[in-house]
């Protein structure tokens, strides 16, 4: 699932076509799958893997028995039947995705839901028609205004007590998060390259978050979906492998081959935030 930029490990994702339909059937999971892997073995995808389970996210353990069937077609209608006016963001999902399950567009669901980029989060809602962001954007705007009015006099009085304030605040954000801390080997990886699908091992849609922050990892020592605080690079998800990320290894998504490049190979030593 990686791929080399010359000295520097760069990852590269490749997915297989979605099914348009697979038969029913059980597997019991073996040490050392990801649902990225089943999901390739049985001709669908991890989203419809994670719904046919009623699963919360992609962890998976040894000996835990799924579902393997429906269509991921099928299951993308199903969803989006649930609920004509409003839908919720699942892994994998991408606004094209979305708008054409849906038959609108990427232009108006990003109008309605008041978005100023494509970048989604699981869990979050997204009305697919319009007028609910155009009620909701005045209760918005209003409480802003007034804020901002009665705080212009506050400042005015005190000049000299209010900047004093938040001065140690500051301060403190300006540390690392508190957690585990880890050294590792960093290398860097980029979704930009030609035939390249660009989806991580958890479903995140590389291609269409170029500047997500995702490190791969490998999940005995890092587990898949913590918040990963790496210096250098920010607080990233730990959502994608790789067979050469082994150990205190770990390899962080960049929007650029130049910028992979630019990253080299350095230790570094990482919070695991939760």
């Amino acid at each position: 699932m990686k791929k080399m930029v010359a000295a520097v490990a760069t990852g590269i994702v490749i997915t297989g076509t979605a099914a348009t339909g697979v038969s029913a059937a059980d597997y019991q999971v073996k040490p050392g799958d990801t649902l990225w892997n089943i999901a390739q073995t049985h001709n669908t995808t991890v989203n419809s893997l994670v719904n046919n389970n009623g699963l919360k996210g992609t962890i998976i353990y040894p000996n835990q028995t799924l579902s393997i069937g429906g269509s991921a077609t099928a299951t993308a209608n199903a969803q989006a039947s649930q609920n004509n006016t409003s839908y919720t963001v699942k892994t994998g999902d991408t606004l094209f995705k979305i708008s054409k399950a849906n038959g609108t567009s990427v232009g108006s669901l990003k109008q309605w839901n008041n978005l100023s980029s494509d970048l989604i989060v699981v869990g979050q809602k997204l009305y697919l028609e319009a007028g609910h962001v155009q009620q909701a954007a005045p209760a918005q705007q209003a409480p802003a205004q007034q804020s901002a009015n009665q705080q212009a006099p506050a400042q005015q009085a005190p000049a000299q007590k209010a900047p004093a304030q938040p001065a140690k605040p500051q301060a403190q954000q300006t540390g690392n998060p508190q957690g585990k801390q880890i050294t590792v080997q960093s290398t860097a990886y980029t979704a930009d390259c030609a035939g390249c699908s660009g989806v991580t091992a958890t479903g995140v849609d590389l291609k269409s978050n170029r500047n997500a922050k995702v490190i791969a990892v490998d999940p005995s020592v890092i587990p898949l979906g913590s918040k990963v605080y790496v210096p250098g690079y920010g607080t990233a998800i730990a959502a994608d492998t790789g067979g050469a990320i082994k150990g205190n290894r770990i390899d962080v998504h960049v929007p650029s081959k130049s910028q992979a490049y630019n990253w080299g190979r350095k230790s570094v030593t990482v919070t695991v935030v939760n």
